[in-house]
């Protein structure tokens, strides 16, 4: 049964190539997807006929892409959340913070995905589930979910990300941490900044506006995704985020990790259209600076 239907014009300079190099190399189209849709009757078409991806293509061509349908396999719950845009092919949503991601034991019928799941029911809708990029339960803002495979596969480590957080002193003018982070030995939660065989090299990108001279308040850009990446990178410069008692933080103005994704910004997977989208601050957050 398909799902969505994607439809790629072949350009002129493609013009003799074959369906899999521009699938591939024109429009993205990952490896394991083409393997998945090329043993389906009706998974690759040219010109609406069925065709196998070394077949040759002329400029004007149209191929068609009948991606399965990918249902969230997840027990559907009634929970609260922002929906800031929503098509075929994607669904950006404001995420509470104290939402899990994914259901977790004992987070299990409180997840974002279980009220993704019963958003899809209300409308009718059979899609998956494909988060773009990390958020921590007690994370808030924005989050991008990729609706089918194709969106994932496009979009992953290209959304550009804007964070806005609280951290504990007094930093001032602008600065990029390079460190790399590693699991904490004994932990399974806890990261630190180390070198060894599991280190990642991670990247973060800050500009400071002082608030007062208890905290002040960052706009954080990443290079690079690691867990906990923020959180980890401004306890090591000995300037905790608010209310991250994991890394050194005082809980005494609020009760999480104040952090905050507030910008995203990329190009649409499939109309190719510049997208983005911004967040205000939490009210947990908006009250500590008020």
């Amino acid at each position: 049964m398909a799902g969505r239907i994607l439809r790629f014009p072949v350009p002129e300079p493609w013009h003799g190539k074959t369906v899999k190099q521009v699938l591939q190399e024109a429009y993205g189209v990952s490896h394991t997807l083409l393997s998945r849709l090329k043993w389906r009757g009706d998974g690759i078409l040219q010109n609406g006929e069925r065709v196998f991806v070394t077949a040759v293509v002329r400029a004007g061509d149209e191929i068609c892409l009948c991606l399965p349908e990918s249902p969230v396999e997840i027990f559907p719950v009634p929970l609260p959340f922002a929906v800031v845009w929503e098509d075929e092919d994607l669904l950006a949503v404001n995420k509470p913070s104290f939402m899990p991601v994914y259901p977790t034991p004992g987070h299990d019928r409180d997840s974002l995905a279980n009220a993704v799941a019963f958003h899809y029911q209300q409308q009718g809708e059979t899609a998956g589930f494909h988060p773009l990029y990390r958020l921590d339960r007690n994370t808030s803002g924005l989050l991008v979910v990729g609706k089918h495979a194709y969106a994932a596969s496009r979009l992953a480590f290209s959304i550009e990300k804007e964070y806005t957080a609280l951290c504990e002193g007094v930093l001032t003018g602008e600065g990029t941490i390079r460190a790399p982070i590693r699991r904490k030995e004994g932990s399974r939660i806890l990261r630190e900044v180390g070198d060894g065989p599991t280190s990642q090299q991670a990247v973060t990108h800050w500009q400071a506006f002082p608030v007062c001279s208890a905290f002040t308040l960052l706009k954080i850009r990443l290079e690079t995704g690691r867990t906990h990446q923020i959180r980890v990178h401004f306890s090591h410069m000995g300037h905790p985020l608010l209310g991250d008692d994991l890394y050194g933080g005082s809980r005494e103005r609020i009760g999480r990790h104040a952090l905050h994704c507030s910008r995203v910004r990329f190009i649409h997977p499939v109309t190719s259209h510049p997208m983005q989208w911004e967040s205000p601050l939490p009210e947990d957050m908006q009250a500590v600076l008020e």
